[in-house]
């Protein structure tokens, strides 16, 4: 009887600890949740535009130049227009894909890209932020607050 006194109390302790999850000590998983991706998101989704921005970021140049990367989507019913994209007053050199229809894509970089920005004198550093703006036909502007890396890595094959 004296056995099942002491061992009840501890086994109802051991469950509990390992039911809530407090047994998983300072290493669980769900604390250590990091950004997948060091991209920009944002978007506009009003008046009947729908426009998301995923993963956009600049890829500094030796020249003193950034290459934009990212995603624009269109999830609006009607088409829009990519007018201009710019850092601190200084236009992008674009060219590709600039009109968009529901469900399409413009894509900077990558194997599937279909559009390219490049922002001559940016003169950003990589580690810094910059304010990058996208100005639509339709959504108006939307401005990002974007990382600069440098081109090493997955970011070594994109030039100028």
């Amino acid at each position: 009887m004296r056995y099942r006194t002491l061992v009840a109390p501890l086994v109802i302790a051991a469950l509990a600890l390992s039911l809530t999850g407090c047994g998983a000590g300072s290493n669980a998983s769900t604390r250590l949740i990091k950004k997948v991706t060091d991209g920009a998101e944002g978007g506009v989704n009003k008046d009947g535009n729908n426009i998301s921005l995923r993963n956009f970021l600049l890829i500094a140049q030796p020249d003193g130049s950034a290459v934009v990367v990212g995603t624009v989507i269109n999830a609006g019913q009607n088409d829009d227009a990519l007018l201009g994209i710019a850092i601190a007053g200084n236009q992008a050199v674009f060219s590709g894909v600039s009109t968009i229809s529901q469900n399409q894509t413009i894509r900077f970089e990558g194997e599937t890209a279909n559009a390219k920005a490049v922002i001559i004198g940016a003169n950003s550093k990589p580690g810094a932020h910059s304010q990058l703006t996208l100005f639509f036909g339709n959504a108006g502007e939307i401005t990002l607050d974007v990382l600069v890396r440098a081109p090493e890595g997955i970011y070594a094959g994109i030039t100028a």
